[in-house]
């Protein structure tokens, strides 16, 4: 890796306001397995390492997400390959005891209005604020961590799950959507809620004396082929939710990050309107193209990722340069970019394209 002439907080900062910078700001997702698989091809260490090895520039410090129960998941049954738990959100999933992978959605405790008016709203809203907090366990560390933090030089970011990430987990995406449409009034009274308790909490950690340089909000609002919901119904029901959300990190003088999987082609100006600064990871699955992004939105809205895993996955040293180069070139182009793989980096990555990435993102992430 090249001798860095900045910061992570100065590139990543100068990146947002596309001015000069030295070099694309980086960061990255990884699997468990793919650390596995890394310490044994001769690397040595934890996501952690990874991070350092690659020169992350950010870095997460302290999150929240609104909750309905206390404490971690509880096991409601198991056997030799499987766990089944409820989780926060009231939510039963099955998990692999053995790898890790998308969980299998069994069922939903607020399962109606009446469920989320009688029970689920009155535990969101009560609910006291350290079982809401990720990263630490109580309010009182979040000042040492910041200044921790704010040692390593890079861009630091509190985070948050957003509102449609959460009507999903507290719904399940059938109970959710049927909802939308035969029942807004419900769907908009849960995002108004949602969002509220979100704000409320993430007041409570810029309280404690910290001045992150953004806030970073984590939910999926899309498959392969489109958005969950129709635009029309984004807008009416979850739209201005965002733009609360939007509009409360820059009051706070913070730069918005919104991370959604899946193709959201048809509402980046919806998300531009709302006041998102950056969209991540621009899942190349899901027909996501930073080569066609960046010309049409860069000057307005902030690229981070797109560097398709499922090529790099394939381990062939030319394919995976053609990759980071072309798309380099077209994200750089609008001085508004950032690296990270278009999801986490999977354990079909070896540690030899690894490597092979991070000198390519020297050779041409450099302006």
């Amino acid at each position: 890796m090249k001798t860095p002439m900045m910061t992570g907080r100065e590139r990543v900062q100068r990146m947002f306001e596309r001015k000069d910078h030295d070099r694309v700001p980086r960061s990255d997702w990884y699997w468990p397995e793919t650390l596995e698989r890394w310490n044994k091809e001769g690397f040595q260490g934890d996501g952690e390492a990874a991070l350092r090895f690659l020169g992350a520039d950010f870095k997460d410090i302290v999150g929240v997400t609104p909750r309905a129960f206390a404490g971690p998941p509880v096991t409601v049954s198991e056997d030799e390959e499987t766990r089944v738990t409820r989780d926060a959100y009231g939510g039963k999933m099955r998990y692999w005891k053995r790898h890790s992978g998308t969980p299998e959605h069994l069922a939903w405790e607020c399962s109606s209005r009446e469920v989320w008016e009688k029970k689920i709203k009155p535990l969101v809203l009560s609910l006291p604020i350290a079982e809401n907090l990720l990263g630490v366990s109580n309010p009182s560390e979040i000042a040492t961590v910041f200044a921790k933090g704010r040692e390593s030089g890079q861009w630091l970011a509190i985070g948050g799950m957003e509102t449609f990430e959460l009507l999903r987990r507290y719904l399940g995406d059938e109970v959710m959507l049927i909802a939308m449409a035969e029942d807004p009034d419900w769907i908009q009274d849960m995002s108004n809620t949602l969002t509220d308790r979100l704000l409320a909490d993430l007041g409570v950690v810029v309280k404690q004396g910290i001045a992150p340089d953004g806030l970073w909000i984590y939910g999926d609002m899309a498959f392969n082929k489109g958005p969950f919901c129709s635009p029309r119904m984004y807008r009416q029901l979850v739209w201005s939710d965002h733009k609360r959300i939007a509009d409360w990190a820059h009051q706070h003088g913070m730069k918005l990050i919104y991370h959604t999987d899946g193709n959201v082609n048809s509402i980046i100006e919806m998300f531009i309107e709302a006041g998102f600064d950056m969209l991540h990871p621009l899942e190349a699955k899901a027909k996501m193209d930073v080569r066609q992004l960046a010309p049409k939105y860069g000057a307005r809205l902030a690229m981070f990722g797109n560097i398709d895993m499922a090529i790099v996955g394939g381990n062939d040293p030319a394919v995976i340069e053609e990759e980071v180069r072309a798309k380099f070139a077209a994200g750089m182009a609008c001085k508004g970019y950032a690296y990270h793989a278009d999801h986490s980096v999977p354990p079909t990555v070896s540690w030899e394209s690894y490597k092979l990435i991070i000198r390519l993102l020297d050779q041409y992430g450099c302006y």
